[in-house]
């Protein structure tokens, strides 16, 4: 595999959107109703296609996904323990420290790990992935969750499960993982209409979503957030996937068969974290400069974390 000619488009498209922004190609208008025609159509469309046409018995291995929410769960306890540190040196308070965890555990599956995984690895790639997406966010919104209200100065907040469950249930990658699952389970047979409708738009999510991740990036706030922007990075793009290449090679499995999850593992901070940070009394300002940084900074990542798993 040509892992450099494999990622370097992928950002590329990534940094013309960005471009594409400062020249004044893509109106700030345009970057929120184009990201929910991807969030909630687009994305759920492809995922939904590839995992209903995967057999789950040959697609879907439990101890590697065992060892993904693993990696996860490690690292979240070590953010933890290490928002403290980077709030002190960093200036911040309690609600950046959950900022801070978020950062380096809530992975940017649908837009970014997906798509390394469709052009890495091809559709089986694509499928894997997609059918550990799903479990993998509903943890990822659960510890973001939790995390954002556990540091919450606000009563209202603290507490507050109803909007756990609201994120999990509202979430349509979740969902659409879920619902393929069921239809590839049971062998129910898709209509060939609907099945061409979602083919033209699993067409257009990957690269839309990544010209939307470009044009949403902003490098304005990242010197006031230097430390707990590469701290939660080193966390999300170095320990989080050595954990899972850890785990399964512990477990002699086949890089054809962890690859999809580790790309999951080594994927940047998800853009959902500034909304969340946003909602549940957050720090939007370190959410910005850790999505910014951590997503450039997933280029070498996936370069790296490729090579090593060969």
């Amino acid at each position: 595999m040509d892992i450099l000619g494999t990622i370097a488009p992928i950002f590329v498209i990534i940094l013309l959107g960005w471009a594409a922004r400062q020249l004044g190609f893509v109106p700030t208008e345009f970057l929120a109703p184009a990201n929910r025609l991807v969030f909630y159509i687009a994305i759920p469309a492809i995922i939904f296609r590839s995992v209903s046409k995967a057999s789950l018995h040959q697609e879907f291995d439990i101890a590697v996904l065992a060892v993904t929410i693993g990696a996860i769960f490690a690292v979240f306890l070590l953010s933890w323990a290490a928002a403290y540190l980077i709030g002190v040196a960093d200036g911040g308070n309690a609600s950046g420290r959950g900022t801070f965890v978020q950062a380096a555990c809530h992975g940017n599956l649908g837009y970014i790990g997906l798509a390394v995984a469709y052009y890495a690895l091809g559709q089986a790639g694509l499928t894997k992935a997609s059918i550990y997406a799903g479990f993998i966010m509903i943890l990822q919104n659960v510890l973001a969750v939790f995390i954002l209200q556990f540091f919450s100065d606000r009563p209202e907040i603290r507490g507050n499960r109803r909007v756990m469950l609201q994120r999990i249930a509202g979430n349509p990658v979740i969902f659409s993982s879920i619902a393929g699952m069921v239809v590839s389970f049971f062998g129910i047979p898709i209509p060939k209409i609907l099945d061409q409708s979602l083919q033209i738009l699993a067409g257009m999510s990957l690269p839309l979503a990544l010209l939307i991740i470009g044009a949403s990036l902003s490098f304005d706030l990242v010197r006031h957030k230097l430390a707990a922007t590469l701290g939660s990075g080193s966390l999300k793009l170095l320990v989080m996937p050595a954990a899972g290449f850890a785990g399964f090679h512990l477990l002699g499995k086949d890089p054809q068969h962890y690859l999809p999850a580790l790309i999951l593992l080594a994927a940047p901070t998800a853009t959902l974290a500034y909304v969340m940070a946003r909602e549940i009394d957050g720090d939007t300002e370190l959410a910005v400069a850790a999505i910014s940084v951590n997503t450039l900074l997933s280029a070498a990542a996936f370069v790296f974390w490729l090579q090593v798993a060969g």
